[in-house]
């Protein structure tokens, strides 16, 4: 499930090459034992990319896209359209349980009642990969985003409900280091 964290150039990817990059393991662990402050870092910088990812396709399906879309044929512009609700609500699933993250960052919620079903990620509606790979090139990038997008913080959700348990490794120790110190 951590595949888009590898993902090489995806929005706020943790690079798999070698070098300075994370495998799997060590980024769920970082994730599972990231202290409140980082945390809270996490989530505002996922709720900064949400927005300005949802800026951009409003932007795209309300201007341009609509100019692409009266270019294709009478039942791929159904498609287009139908991609862009999904990519749409998508986006706001993906703002909503960023806010609610926020409000238990700000103490308005207990993680109890954001842990209600209807606070919660569920699996979002794919899109058509036969009717994408129809569409214009900036409609698949903005519904390729919003799903990867989706998809990291789905993983989020989880690894924050389930407690992945850390990894040893150098963040780790650095981490341990740092909440002794202050």
């Amino acid at each position: 499930m951590m595949d888009d964290f590898t993902d090489q150039g995806a929005p706020g990817a943790i690079s798999s090459g070698s070098g300075s990059g994370f495998d799997r393991q060590e980024a769920e662990g970082i994730v599972a034992a990231m202290p409140v402050a980082l945390r809270r870092s996490v989530i505002e910088s996922l709720y900064t990319e949400a927005m300005l990812l949802a800026d951009e396709v409003r932007a795209y399906f309300e201007s341009s896209g609509l100019e692409q879309r009266q270019t294709l044929d009478p039942l791929l512009r159904i498609g287009f359209s139908c991609e862009s609700l999904k990519t749409t609500t998508r986006l706001m699933h993906i703002i909503a349980w960023l806010l609610t993250q926020r409000a238990i960052n700000a103490g308005e919620i207990t993680e109890a009642e954001a842990r209600a079903h209807d606070r919660m990620l569920d699996e979002a509606v794919p899109s058509d990969a036969g009717i994408c790979a129809s569409l214009p090139d900036q409609a698949r990038l903005l519904i390729v985003s919003s799903e990867q997008l989706y998809k990291r913080t789905l993983r989020l959700q989880e690894q924050f409900l389930q407690g992945v348990p850390p990894v040893d490794s150098p963040v780790h120790h650095l981490f341990a280091r740092l909440s002794q110190a202050y």
